[in-house]
């Protein structure tokens, strides 16, 4: 076999991106979420499960994350591993195609989504650790950002196919285009809908063949000797310095919190709306599709802003944004809005909620962009990917925190639109923090003295 250019190595790291975006959009928000919500039939016993299911899957996620996060820097062979993670992956979301209404265990249906949920998270490590071996340290930027655009375009992609072809209304049996689910799925055993978790599965063993196929691990396969030890040492070593650099510190606080804000929303969207507005799940599937169409297109703009004026602006913008969000949620109901009676079957209430849909696609997309831009600012540039590698471990360590309180806030009030009111004091809590973060971090950025990129 010829040696494979660079170009193919990137692109095949790209097809990772493409291959699992599907289990974030088709599964955790857009349309098995609403769907646990139908078999469940009570949205605030649904939210609440989701709440505590996702929320032990983060915990696991939030202990592991670090060592192999160490071990992916140190002991090499990381293709082996993102073999293993995924068949998590591709098992765990199969085996949603269980969830047959009637007759399911909610807890082995959650267990499967973990296993899943987990595979992706632990695969991601690996597949970002080799972001700084694709090309030299002036495109990694540009590498990432391109990989997360083309993933963000797998996830669009297989939203619609899902809600075209396989997605059918609970009341018609009928897709989005109007047509039966195909392959003679049985819309009354909701099998369009739950085709949702092999489809996942089938999509991510077809798109990650590129990546196998081209990307190729420099490092020296096999764990060395003390690669474990060695491993553990250094994440305390690192966790033990944050101290010392009081801006980069509080930055990586700051996202902690808000990064978990915005992944309870992305998380929960989908079942809230079909909660408390009775959406169904091609409702909340067009939702998705609003969504990832204003992040995109803002993405490009937040960028421009961000060339501008710096990521710290646009990150407390965003923040702003998405709290008020957060806060106009708890006022909108089928029979209200703000506080204001509305006749029955008012679609004031519905429309309101797709505007939020739209803000939450696009300050959550610009967040995240700025939130990396950010951190390539707080960093070291002779230890860059030791950088990110925090930064990915301070997205984990709470990952917890969002699903499970909401959970616990749902259980308490026994209503969904309270148990989303944690995530308003998350938004604000790293708020609160980014003011002792410093535009150019701890000491002179190493991108003061580069050429603005575009």
């Amino acid at each position: 076999m010829g040696q494979i250019s660079a170009r193919k190595r990137i692109w095949g790291w790209f097809f990772f991106d493409w291959a699992s975006q599907p289990y974030n959009t088709l599964l955790i928000t857009f349309i098995f979420a609403p769907y646990v919500k139908e078999l469940m039939g009570d949205g605030s016993a649904a939210q609440t499960a989701w709440g505590f299911g996702i929320g032990l899957a983060g915990i696991v996620i939030a202990l592991l994350a670090p060592l192999l996060g160490a071990m992916a820097d140190t002991a090499g062979d990381r293709l082996r591993w993102i073999w293993g993670f995924s068949a998590m992956y591709v098992v765990g979301s199969a085996a949603l195609w269980f969830a047959v209404p009637g007759d399911f265990s909610i807890y082995l249906i959650l267990f499967f989504f973990a296993v899943g949920m987990i595979g992706m998270e632990f695969a991601t490590i690996f597949t970002n650790s080799m972001l700084p071996d694709l090309g030299p340290r002036e495109t990694i930027g540009r590498i990432s950002g391109n990989g997360w655009a083309f993933g963000y375009l797998g996830g669009l992609t297989a939203l619609v196919i899902m809600l075209g072809f396989f997605a059918e209304s609970g009341e018609t049996g009928r897709t989005l285009l109007g047509l039966a689910p195909a392959f003679g799925l049985d819309p009354a055993m909701r099998e369009g809908t739950r085709f949702v978790g092999p489809l996942t599965a089938l999509w991510y063993m077809a798109f990650m063949v590129p990546f196998f196929l081209w990307v190729r691990d420099p490092k020296p396969v096999g764990t060395p000797p003390g690669a474990v030890r060695r491993a553990l040492g250094e994440v305390v070593s690192t966790l033990r310095g944050l101290p010392r650099n009081r801006s980069r510190f509080a930055y990586l606080a700051s996202s902690m919190f808000y990064r978990d804000a915005l992944n309870g929303m992305y998380t929960f969207g989908g079942i809230y709306a079909a909660g408390v507005l009775g959406w169904t799940v091609v409702d909340v599937g067009i939702f998705g599709i609003l969504a990832i169409v204003t992040g995109a297109v803002f993405c490009w703009i937040g960028g421009m802003a961000d060339t501008r004026f710096g990521p710290k602006p646009v990150i407390a913008a965003c923040i702003l944004a998405l709290t008020l969000v957060a806060v106009s949620i708890l006022f909108i109901a089928p029979d209200s809005l703000f506080g204001i009676a509305l006749p029955e079957g008012s679609a004031l209430p519905d429309i309101a909620f797709y505007l939020c849909g739209a803000v939450i696609g696009a300050a959550g997309g610009v967040l995240q962009a700025a939130s990396r831009t950010m951190m390539v600012r707080q960093a070291d540039p002779a230890k860059m990917a030791e950088a990110f590698g925090l930064y990915a471990l301070a997205g984990k360590a709470t990952s917890f925190l969002a699903p499970l309180s909401i959970g616990v806030a749902t259980w308490a009030t026994g209503s969904q639109q309270l148990g989303v009111t944690p995530l308003i004091a998350l938004f604000l809590l790293g708020l609160f923090l980014l003011r002792w973060v410093r535009p150019e971090g701890d000491s002179t950025p190493w991108h003061a003295s580069q050429p603005a990129s575009a």
